[in-house]
């Protein structure tokens, strides 16, 4: 399996667990509000990486890992105020927010990486 296939992978099952997390909330107006904040953001960055990973230009699979890389941090945000708010045990969430961390610093070393090699050093346009 490819390295881009193992991060496909970890950021669908991500996703996935994400869905299982938001399928698990109270039905109260804030629980839902988040729930449905978090089930966008946190289910986005696989299918933005695998428009990525079939991007038209390098220039473009950056902006894509750019997008990617933004939804996985506002989900992390998600995450933190679910905890903080005793909606959810701090404790539970702690592992999707660690994997979290792990997949925003995988995508950030994938842009700077990509980004030192262009022979054209000008940044792609953020969102």
């Amino acid at each position: 399996m490819a390295k881009g296939d193992d991060l496909e992978e970890r950021l669908i099952n991500f996703a996935v667990r994400i869905v299982k997390m938001c399928n698990q909330l109270p039905r109260r107006a804030s629980p839902r509000h988040i729930s449905d904040q978090v089930l966008r953001s946190g289910t986005s960055p696989a299918a933005n990486y695998a428009e990525a990973r079939r991007a038209e230009s390098t220039r473009d699979f950056i902006h894509k890992l750019k997008i990617a890389l933004k939804e996985l941090n506002e989900t992390r945000i998600w995450l933190h105020i679910l905890a903080r708010s005793d909606i959810v045990l701090p404790r539970q969430m702690q592992p999707l927010i660690g994997e979290c961390d792990e997949l925003c610093r995988i995508l950030s070393s994938s842009i700077k990486t990509t980004t030192e090699r262009q022979p054209n050093k000008q940044p792609p346009p953020s969102e």
